[in-house]
C-alpha cells in the first residue's frame, strides 16, 4: 500500500501543528513547514513520520524549495494544507503598507505559490487542496480589514480552482474557522490587556456554543476532507465556528 503525502505550512503552532499530528496518525507521512526552527524540530520528534522544513514563505521561491524539498523526501503530494497565516487588530487608516502587504503575502501569496507547485504533483496522484481561511472570510470582522481581505481572497481563489481542476481529479476546499485555541487567539487577546483566562473567557461568551473550537477539531476536518469519503465535496468553504457565522 503507498504512503500518502501531506504537506502542511504553520505547523509549527496551533492548527498547523494539529493536522501535522492528526495525518501522521493516520497514516500519512507528513513534511511540516514552519518559522519556528525549535517547534518544528519539536513537533518531528513527537512522530516519525513527520519531517520538517522552517523558512519564511512569502515568495514564490521559497515556495517553490520547500515543494521541492518534499518531493525529494517523499516522491510524491497528495494533500497540500494551506494553514501559515497572520493576524493583526487594525482598521483601514491603522494599517500600514508594510501590514496590508505582510498579511496579503503571507494569508493569500502563499497559498497561491503553493499551490500552483502543487498541482503537477496532485495530478499525479488525485490529490487535494486544503486551506484554511477564517470566517472573517465569509463575513467581515472589526479591526481586521486586512485579514478579512486575505481570507475572503483565499475563499474565492479555492472556488476559482475548484472549477479549474475538478476534471483532473484534483478537489479544492476551504476551512473557515472562528475563534481556536491556539497561541494567535492568546496574543490578540494580550493586544488588547487580557490574559490567557480572560481571552478564552471572552471567545468562549461570543460563540453560540459556548466555547471556541479546539485546534484537533479542525484537524479532523482535514482529515475527512482529505479523504476519499469526501470525493465529492469540492470548491466548498465550510465554517468550523459554532455557527458563528450562520
Amino acid at each position: 500500500m503507498t504512503t500518502k503525502v501531506a504537506l502542511i505550512t504553520g505547523a509549527s503552532s496551533g492548527i498547523g501543528t494539529a493536522v501535522a499530528l492528526k495525518l501522521a496518525n493516520n497514516g500519512y507521512s507528513v513534511m511540516a513547514a514552519g518559522r519556528n526552527a525549535e517547534r518544528t524540530k519539536a513537533l518531528a520528534s513527537q512522530h516519525k513520520a513527520i519531517r520538517t522544513w522552517t523558512g519564511d514563505l512569502v515568495t514564490s521561491t521559497s515556495c517553490a524549495d520547500l515543494m521541492a524539498a518534499c518531493i525529494e523526501a517523499f516522491g510524491r503530494l497528495d494533500v497540500l494544507v494551506n494553514n501559515a497565516g497572520i493576524y493583526t487588530a487594525a482598521d483601514a487608516e491603522q494599517t500600514s503598507d508594510e501590514l496590508w502587504s505582510r498579511t496579503i503575502a503571507v494569508n493569500l501569496g502563499t497559498s497561491f505559490y503553493l499551490s500552483r507547485e502543487a498541482i503537477p504533483h496532485l495530478r499525479k496522484t488525485h490529490g487535494a487542496i486544503l486551506n484554511i481561511a477564517s470566517d472573517w472570510g465569509l463575513v467581515g470582522g472589526k479591526q481586521a480589514v486586512a485579514y478579512c481581505a486575505s481570507k475572503g481572497g483565499l475563499v474565492l481563489m479555492t472556488k476559482a480552482m475548484a472549477l479549474d481542476h475538478a476534471h483532473e481529479y484534483i478537489r479544492v476546499n476551504a476551512i473557515c474557522p472562528g475563534d481556536v485555541e491556539t497561541p494567535m487567539l492568546y496574543s490578540e487577546g494580550a493586544a488588547r490587556g487580557l490574559d490567557r483566562a480572560d481571552a478564552m473567557r471572552e471567545a468562549d461568551a461570543a460563540s453560540p456554543t459556548g466555547r471556541v473550537t479546539t485546534a484537533d477539531e479542525v484537524a479532523s476536518l482535514v482529515l475527512y476532507l482529505a479523504s476519499d469519503d469526501a470525493a465529492q465535496v469540492n470548491g466548498a468553504a465550510i465554517p468550523i465556528d459554532g455557527g458563528n457565522s450562520a
